[in-house]
């Protein structure tokens, strides 16, 4: 095992904290599009805090309705508490070298999308006081605005970054709900086996694909060297063009096996590429974890 020398550990921390505040700006920019409404997340339910009055229904117990209030009028009202039990997010940004790629260098990286996407949406769910971590043990579920430093500084300070990645869920809390990013062009089984054991412990959420347009697209033809982020794989072929109706067929397979595989657990599926507007995907995100809820 070779070790790191003070000098480069310097210089990458200089690197992280050169790019932190830029990251951080852009999710508070992304996360300030979002149009959450007066009442924010917030809802019925237990709390002490009064919230609204609702107009009684049918079912209404008559210690639930507040006579004070329904003695102004001729209807009935029923005084509603601020639903407050906080819940708690935990986030996998894949770390794997795969999403270092990007097929245009004025187009962000597959990994730059996912770690924006996944620090607006802590933005977000902590604007509205739930716990957020991420998955391991870079960053326990916290609350509070200064909980999204910490998010920033585990998704960049990842040590291990194999070729793909596997989502981790060793310390997800039971019955809390879960976002996980990634291209997932791993190994399937194990995405599989990881969802598994989230959905065993009643953990709902959303797996989130990340590809870059060229993937999506395949625009290759001629002569064309292939080869993986972390060099090992590497495949050249004279006749590009002639693989791309196999390769599409593949992705597509893999999508439909993500999306029936999110289904079967209840989970939500999104795939994303960057090329599209981030801020879709967050409005989607957003309501994912709403639906979750």
């Amino acid at each position: 095992m070779t070790q790191t020398s003070p000098i480069d550990l310097r210089s990458r921390a200089e690197g992280l904290g050169e790019s932190l505040p830029a990251l951080l700006a852009q999710a508070e920019h992304l996360a300030a599009t979002v149009i959450l409404g007066d009442h924010g997340r917030r809802r019925a339910g237990m709390g002490d805090e009064f919230w609204q009055y609702r107009p009684a229904h049918s079912g209404d117990s008559a210690a639930q309705i507040d006579w004070r209030r329904s003695a102004q009028s001729d209807q009935h009202f029923v005084r509603e508490r601020e639903w407050q039990a906080a819940q708690t997010v935990s986030l996998w940004v894949d770390p794997a070298r795969s999403l270092q790629f990007s097929g245009d260098a004025t187009r962000a990286t597959k990994s730059d999308r996912a770690q924006l996407l996944a620090l607006a949406l802590s933005v977000l769910l902590l604007r509205g006081g739930e716990r957020v971590g991420l998955t391991g043990d870079a960053a326990r579920p916290r609350s509070g605005r200064a909980q999204l430093l910490h998010l920033a500084q585990g998704m960049a300070a990842a040590a291990d970054r194999p070729e793909y990645g596997t989502p981790e869920v060793a310390n997800l809390t039971s019955h809390s709900r879960a976002v996980f990013f990634s291209d997932f062009l791993g190994d399937p089984e194990q995405v599989e086996t990881a969802l598994g054991m989230a959905s065993d412990r009643g953990v709902q959420g959303a797996l989130v694909q990340i590809l870059d347009p060229a993937e999506e697209d395949f625009p290759f033809d001629g002569r064309t060297i292939f080869e993986s982020m972390g060099g090992t794989f590497r495949h050249e072929t004279l006749r590009a063009g002639d693989l791309r109706a196999r390769y599409l067929d593949r992705l597509a397979e893999r999508k439909a096996r993500l999306e029936t595989l999110a289904r079967a657990s209840g989970w939500h599926y999104l795939c994303h590429h960057t090329g599209q507007s981030a801020q879709s995907a967050l409005l989607w995100l957003f309501a994912a974890m709403e639906r979750g809820r």
